[in-house]
């Protein structure tokens, strides 16, 4: 995208108040990481759920059934505070390699949604299964490694620093 575009998203009225204020910049990044510790906890049971390592007295329907609203609402909380953060810095962050790790990072945590829809969507049939199958502990493990990803990006983009050019050396005569 053109650099003017860029700065021309960042420069419209509301991420420019966002950004401008100290007190409503500060409350969208504190409910941005109430939002990831929501739906990163829920994320986090449901896999160990999947594993086979926690809440196992419980059936997986009613693990997954029963997080997914707080799972919805920590991923809507998080990612309306996280567009609206980039959005405020946008000139800042476009750059940021780690931005568009994240970035592809969301693109592979869908296709996994898309590849392991079967497992989501079927939870029942997992409670009748005597074991659980292999299919469900891949999408779990592959989930966590996915997130932990991502976080581990987010996390690296606010210490990303462009590279200064090289003043050119004077030459003494």
């Amino acid at each position: 995208m053109p650099p003017e575009f860029i700065q021309a998203l960042q420069d419209m009225s509301l991420p420019t108040a966002l950004r401008e204020s100290a007190l409503v910049f500060p409350v969208v990044l504190s409910l941005h990481l109430t939002g990831m510790g929501l739906f990163g906890g829920m994320i986090l049971m449901t896999d160990l759920r999947l594993l086979g390592i926690a809440m196992t007295k419980r059936p997986v329907s009613e693990v997954v059934n029963g997080l997914r609203p707080w799972k919805h609402l920590g991923l809507t909380l998080t990612a309306t505070c996280g567009i609206l953060i980039l959005w405020s810095k946008v000139a800042i962050y476009y750059p940021n390699p780690y931005l568009r790790i994240k970035l592809a990072l969301f693109g592979a945590i869908l296709l996994h949604a898309l590849v392991f829809r079967s497992v989501y969507r079927n939870v029942t049939e997992l409670d009748r299964a005597p074991v659980l199958p292999g299919k469900a502990k891949a999408a779990a493990v592959l989930s966590m490694v996915l997130w932990l990803s991502v976080l581990t990006a987010g996390r690296w983009i606010g210490y990303w620093e462009p590279s200064k050019p090289v003043a050119p050396v004077a030459q003494v005569n």
